[in-house]
């Protein structure tokens, strides 16, 4: 879900007397301005980027709901008033972005590489494409999400196979488009109470929390 691009029509052709600072600091600089807007609409900053073309930017920011909504994703309106009060916010901070700019809002997308275990928890039960760093691939499902590991099923011919893994050997993560319903076999490995209140079982045990690990619901 994502608003157009907003223009801000300031031309900042005088001189500054400091250059803006790169993309990463500029980034992170704004992250701070924005973060109270963001809080007061109830949601969460998941990314602030910013790409430069001369003295023109882009600055994109990426919110998500807190991991304690039980929605399944962010409303378009909320996006729209969001757009509004980040682009008033900025006003009196434009000197810290040198040039013209334009400010994006969005909600992350399926594409989204999961690099946080927040964005783990956030996709309990999703199935997604894993490379590791020995160059191994897999699909699986995710479960549990702790600080430093994340459990997963990974489908099999009879029953899926419950594993654990760190982030350290994960070296990318995306969650993968399903068109129907997760199988009930993973479902039950990975969240027992959800598999016994939709009076599914399976003979696989249910592995335990990853050290450290946090609840998803």
């Amino acid at each position: 879900m994502t608003t157009p691009e907003r223009p801000h029509p300031r031309d900042h052709e005088e001189s500054h007397p400091m250059r803006s600072p790169d993309p990463d600091q500029l980034a992170d600089q704004l992250r701070g301005v924005l973060e109270p807007v963001v809080t007061a609409a109830g949601l969460e900053i998941d990314a602030v980027e910013v790409r430069t073309a001369g003295r023109r930017h882009a600055v994109k920011l990426v919110v998500d709901l807190p991991e304690s909504s039980d929605a399944t994703g962010i409303d378009l309106d909320d996006i729209a008033r969001l757009s509004r009060s980040a682009a008033t916010e900025l006003d009196p901070h434009e000197h810290l972005i040198e040039g013209s700019y334009t400010l994006e809002v969005t909600s992350p997308g399926t594409d989204r590489p999961l690099t946080t275990p927040r964005h783990w928890r956030r996709n309990f039960l999703r199935l997604a494409r894993i490379s590791l760093t020995d160059g191994a691939e897999l699909h699986a499902r995710i479960g549990r999400a702790g600080a430093e590991r994340v459990q997963v099923a990974i489908p099999g011919k009879k029953q899926p196979e419950p594993r654990e893994l760190a982030y350290a050997e994960i070296s990318h993560a995306q969650v993968q488009v399903e068109f129907k319903p997760a199988p009930a076999a993973e479902v039950a490995l990975l969240d027992p109470e959800r598999a016994a209140a939709d009076g599914t079982t399976t003979s696989s045990t249910s592995s335990t929390d990853p050290s450290g690990s946090e609840e998803n619901r």
